[in-house]
């Protein structure tokens, strides 16, 4: 090649009007449908996370607290039987399950 030769660079072929369609566009509906999906996927877990702190936090302490009085009442109950041979009864037992109720409630 002499010096005097010049190189040409071609353009690109023209893009067919298939290529520019295929392009995303700014505003596209699987764009809206997945902001909507993770906003729902937020909002559920937000609602998982209340949820979680709601049993850790509050109904697990009480019901622990209900139960656990149960098991001492039952359990001193039947100790006492063992032991000193006393019959030990509860004559009503609503008024005992709301009074353990209280007291779990009111030692929050």
């Amino acid at each position: 090649m002499s010096t005097s030769d010049s190189y040409i660079i071609q353009d690109a072929p023209p893009e067919s009007q298939d290529d520019l369609d295929s392009l995303p566009s700014s505003i596209a509906s699987s764009d809206l449908d997945s902001e909507e999906e993770s906003d729902a996927q937020r909002e559920w877990e937000a609602s998982l996370q209340q949820l979680e702190l709601m049993l850790t936090m509050v109904i697990v302490p009480y019901a622990g607290k209900y139960f656990g009085r149960k098991f001492a009442y039952w359990s001193w109950a039947k100790f006492m039987t063992w032991k000193y041979l006393v019959e030990v009864r509860f004559t009503n037992k609503g008024a005992f399950k709301a009074a353990g109720a209280v007291e779990a409630a009111a030692s929050l």
